[in-house]
């Protein structure tokens, strides 16, 4: 998901968004613990788009206005 899309939603949904991601990272750590794993590119990019969650949470949070150049 890209920043633009996480900042339409609401908080509610990025929280749901957030608790899914990181259910589905854990079980991934899980299977490749075990097994190795069809795509592992997968754990990268459900890391990253925890960050992105929190990053625009946060700017939330402080009020911080988007980054010049984007739209909001």
């Amino acid at each position: 998901m890209t920043a633009r899309e996480l900042r339409e939603l609401t908080e509610g949904e990025l929280a749901e968004k957030a608790r899914a991601f990181r259910e589905e990272l854990f079980k991934l750590r899980l299977r490749a613990s075990v097994t190795q794993l069809e795509n592992p590119m997968r754990i990268r990019v459900l890391r990253r788009d925890l960050a992105r969650i929190a990053t625009v949470l946060l700017e939330r949070v402080r009020g911080a206005a988007p980054i010049e150049g984007e739209k909001a």
